[in-house]
């Protein structure tokens, strides 16, 4: 387990969190590399995402895929 942590200016709230987050959707819209579950508990234990920043990243990734299920369902 590593114990590294996010510097203060790319947590929740930094200067400079949205540079994560671009980095995220980069990560989740690659077919490449772990499963889509790994890549989700990477997002929400190594980044500290909380469900909706996951789920705003990973719509962005899908082209709008996410919320476009949601309303067919």
């Amino acid at each position: 387990m590593s114990t590294r942590t996010l510097k203060p200016i790319f947590q929740r709230g930094g200067a400079r969190r949205q540079e994560i987050l671009d980095q995220a959707v980069e990560m989740l819209a690659s077919h490449s590399g772990p499963s889509q579950g790994e890549k989700m508990h990477f997002c929400m234990d190594n980044l500290g995402m909380n469900d909706t920043e996951y789920l705003e990243c990973l719509n962005q990734a899908t082209n709008g895929g996410v919320v476009k299920a949601a309303l067919w369902n």
